[in-house]
C-alpha cells in the first residue's frame, strides 16, 4: 500500500453479528478497556499474572458427542471435562 491509497477499515462484525478474523492490524488498535469504558472496567474484576500456570494450553481432538455433552452441561465445561480425566487418573492408578 502506498501514500496515494487509503486504507479502510473492514467492520469487525458482519450483518448477522458475526465476529470476522482479527488481524494483527486490529490486534495492535486495541485499547484497554479502562481506557475505552472506565466505569465498565471497574466492576469487572481482574485476575493477576499466574505465578506457575496449574494447567497446560494444548489442541486435543475429541468425539463431537463428548463436546457436546460437556459443552450443553454449561459455562466450565472445560473444567468439568478436566475433572473427569483426573477422576479417571486416580482411579486407574489405585488398580495398577
Amino acid at each position: 500500500m502506498n501514500d496515494n491509497t487509503t486504507h479502510v477499515e473492514k467492520p469487525l462484525t458482519d450483518e448477522g453479528g458475526e465476529v470476522r478474523e482479527l488481524t494483527a492490524a486490529d490486534m495492535a488498535a486495541f485499547r484497554p478497556i479502562g481506557d475505552v469504558l472506565p466505569e465498565l472496567a471497574k466492576i469487572i474484576p481482574t485476575r493477576g499474572k499466574q505465578k506457575t500456570p496449574t494447567k497446560e494450553r494444548i489442541t486435543i481432538r475429541l468425539s463431537a458427542d463428548v463436546v457436546e455433552y460437556f459443552r450443553e452441561s454449561g459455562e466450565g465445561w472445560q473444567t468439568r471435562l478436566d475433572e473427569v480425566l483426573q477422576a479417571y487418573i486416580a482411579e486407574h492408578r489405585k488398580a495398577a
